[in-house]
């Protein structure tokens, strides 16, 4: 299969699909930047239902990779001779599925930057490619900078991706990569749902053939700090934040979900617990999720509960066995109560609630639900 038409794939069907030798099934995109802490990575990224993994450029690694049925992608840098080493070795191994060069380039910490400018990191796909035309490259930035000056790193990549990790501690002090105000991202929302704000950015800056990633967080942000780290501020997401930032990723179209961070988070945290569980529903639902969405107009009728509604409940629909997944997620800071219509073509839903093709739901602030009809 070529790079053109793996992106052609990729993009119809919000998914992807191996490169070399035999096509494999659509299925959505899941990684890790760094393994889980513990006796057995390897074996509990794959039974968490993850299906690529960053790795480094040895031959053990990608024996993992190929023993635990898991896909690779390689961190090449820009160094013209490192690459031709690692990508004449390593091209044509079966778990190989992308590249990735430089991470946020366009971004300077406290400066207008770039770091390292589009033609360069340009040139620098096109020696990639002319190496090894059949793996597309992957580019993730940071959540800063005007769309424009993203877009013009558009050809030095098949897949842009972006890292937005929005569960910050109330009076976290100041550190790296977090702005005066606590924040990484630099959206008027600061709350969680900017996940959804920043998928619908990177769609745009990809346009439309270009596949997105959402790189999601797995981390506590004072464990980031390298000394005096006050352990009244080690914050992790949760299980419902996990839910929320997956979903409305899915929801703004991004084609695969990565979390970093774990390299920083202690064996003993409840994180990759809670992270675990909610890769697992999200493997489960993976074949509908590589799927087009469906074209189909739901109607809302927010029900008065003594709050307004801002960006209120997002929606996406795709397609499912006998029926249909309706995937939610209240954008708002503020519980809501809503009628979703026009549904009549379906019979039942897997959740009470669902009457004469109207499906009423109640949603705490930033809640992601998944409604099976049949």
């Amino acid at each position: 299969m070529t790079r053109r038409r793996w992106i052609e794939t990729a993009l119809l069907a919000s998914a992807w699909t191996r490169v070399r030798g035999a096509s494999l099934p659509r299925e959505f995109v899941l990684g890790l930047y760094d393994l889980p802490k513990s006796d057995r990575p390897w074996e509990d990224a794959a039974e968490a239902g993850f299906n690529l993994a960053r790795i480094r450029p040895l031959a053990e690694d990608f024996e993992q990779c190929r023993q635990h049925k898991l896909h690779a992608w390689v961190p090449l840098g820009s160094d013209e001779k490192r690459i031709r080493a690692i990508v004449e070795q390593f091209r044509a191994h079966p778990s190989l599925l992308c590249w990735e060069t430089e991470d946020e380039p366009a971004f300077v910490w406290e400066g207008r930057g770039p770091r390292i400018p589009p033609e360069r990191l340009i040139a620098t796909a096109r020696f990639i490619r002319s190496l090894d035309p059949g793996h597309p490259l992957f580019l993730n930035h940071a959540p800063v900078n005007l769309e424009s000056t993203l877009r013009r790193y558009n050809p030095a990549c098949d897949i842009v991706g972006v890292d937005i990790y929005p569960v910050v501690p109330s009076g976290i002090r100041e550190m790296y990569a977090l702005w005066p105000d606590g924040q990484q991202g630099d959206r008027l929302n600061t709350t969680i749902s900017q996940v959804g704000d920043y998928a619908q950015r990177m769609r745009r800056v990809a346009g439309p053939s270009r596949a997105v990633w959402m790189v999601l967080q797995a981390f506590a942000w004072e464990n980031l700090r390298e000394k005096d780290r006050d352990t009244s501020r080690i914050l992790y997401p949760s299980r419902e934040q996990f839910r929320s930032m997956a979903y409305q990723s899915v929801i703004h179209s991004a084609n695969g979900l990565l979390f970093w961070g774990l390299a920083s988070t202690p064996r003993d945290s409840p994180l990759w617990g809670d992270l675990k569980l909610v890769a697992q529903e999200v493997s489960s639902i993976a074949s509908e999720l590589s799927a087009v969405p469906l074209n189909i107009d739901i109607g809302l009728e927010y029900r008065e509960n003594g709050h307004g509604v801002d960006r209120g409940i997002e929606w996406t629909a795709r397609p499912a066995k006998d029926g249909m997944l309706l995937i939610c997620c209240n954008a708002d800071r503020n519980p809501l109560d809503v009628e979703l219509g026009g549904l009549s073509r379906f019979s039942r839903c897997d959740v009470a609630g669902f009457r004469d093709g109207v499906l009423a739901a109640s949603f705490a602030p930033f809640e992601a639900k998944v409604f099976h009809l049949l």
